[in-house]
């Protein structure tokens, strides 16, 4: 071996460790019959195997990559019927905002008044946007980045795990089989199609400076094409399989070099706010059940406070509508990441007033 062949294979090593964990956990839990199996599977392995203390790494751009194979994906749930449909989703969606400031100002004030949080922490820890945004938003405010962290991680691990079981133990929803078509089943106009949604949408998501644009570009032009009936595809259940195993690998593996026993208080925390989380989610989804007339099952995963590409993936497992929760979702994560900054300076003049 080569003196600069030295340095790479340690890099190396705990990327394919990480991926060999995942893949065998999806694929134990696809012989079982586990609701989403090669997602859930791939994070329940990665996640034992790292607090158990295995180095595991799983790059940042590759699952940018399989971020942007979602989004695609994603926006071929958007058929010209949606639009019918959508009319009745602005009630829905302004419920949902509603819901996402009393439930996060709810969190604030019991981990600021009850746990001693600094506001920053509080602030962007309670606050349900995407992960990634929250930590570099929340740190650039002075929130403790670790803990801001771990508290997302955590409720988005939680969520994912819990959600799928709740439909099937409690709402009897039995996952449907994988719909679409394999690689060798697409045309190349189709193929050439959804890789132009999937590169566009990413360039032209990051050109605009939008949330999760890894997934919004390819979602918003995927489902502009859709809408249009310039395809019906969707990209092969085989890539759509490798993305979940390394969405649920990189879940997982956030929690590498994180030692259990010295983050139990986060850990609790973060376990229950995530419980306080999903009973309000039941209760507002029971509500808008009975005044708006959407299905309890696409309301709950609409308002669970896990992330889009999470619950977007459930719910095409289970067979519910997925353009309205990927859409409820998209919302969301844009109005936290818009208006969370803006809100938050707003609080901390009023804490400091309070305070004098």
């Amino acid at each position: 071996m080569s003196e600069d062949a030295e340095p790479t294979a340690p890099r190396w090593r705990p990327v394919v460790l990480a991926f060999a964990v995942g893949v065998s956990g999806g694929f134990l839990f696809s012989i079982l019959g586990l609701p989403l199996p090669w997602m859930m599977g791939a994070m329940t392995a990665t996640t034992v195997a790292t607090l158990a203390g295995a180095r595991l790494h799983a790059p940042h751009p590759l699952r940018n990559t399989m971020i942007v194979v979602l989004g695609t994906m994603l926006g071929s749930a958007f058929t010209p019927d949606i639009l019918t449909k959508a009319a009745q989703w602005p009630w829905s969606l302004a419920a949902l905002l509603v819901f996402v400031v009393i439930v996060a100002g709810a969190i604030i004030a019991v981990l600021v008044r009850g746990f001693g949080f600094d506001l920053p922490t509080a602030y962007f820890s309670a606050a349900p946007g995407g992960l990634s945004q929250m930590v570099l938003i929340g740190t650039a405010m002075g929130g403790d980045e670790r803990t801001i962290s771990l508290m997302h991680g955590i409720r988005l691990m939680l969520i994912v795990f819990l959600i799928p079981f709740w439909f099937r133990a409690v709402e009897g929803v039995v996952p449907v089989p994988a719909a679409g078509v394999g690689i060798t089943d697409l045309t190349w106009l189709d193929a050439g199609i959804l890789a132009g949604c999937a590169v566009i949408g990413f360039w032209a998501g990051q050109r605009l400076r939008l949330p999760a644009a890894a997934l919004t570009g390819p979602l918003v032009l995927s489902a502009a094409v859709h809408l249009a009936g310039l395809t019906e595809a969707s990209p092969p259940v085989e890539l759509v399989a490798a993305a979940q195993v390394v969405v649920g690998t990189s879940l997982g593996c956030r929690f590498s070099g994180i030692a259990i026993r010295t983050v139990m208080r986060t850990v609790s925390l973060a376990g229950a706010s995530t419980v306080f989380l999903t009973v309000a989610a039941i209760a507002a989804s029971l509500a808008l059940e009975r005044t708006l007339g959407f299905p309890f099952a696409a309301l709950l995963l609409a308002f669970s406070p896990g992330g889009v590409v999470e619950m977007s993936l459930i719910s095409l497992a289970m067979g519910i509508d997925t353009a309205f929760v990927s859409t409820h979702h998209v919302v969301r994560i844009i109005f936290i990441v818009v208006v969370a900054p803006a809100l938050f300076r707003l609080v901390r003049v009023a804490a400091r007033t309070d305070a004098d």
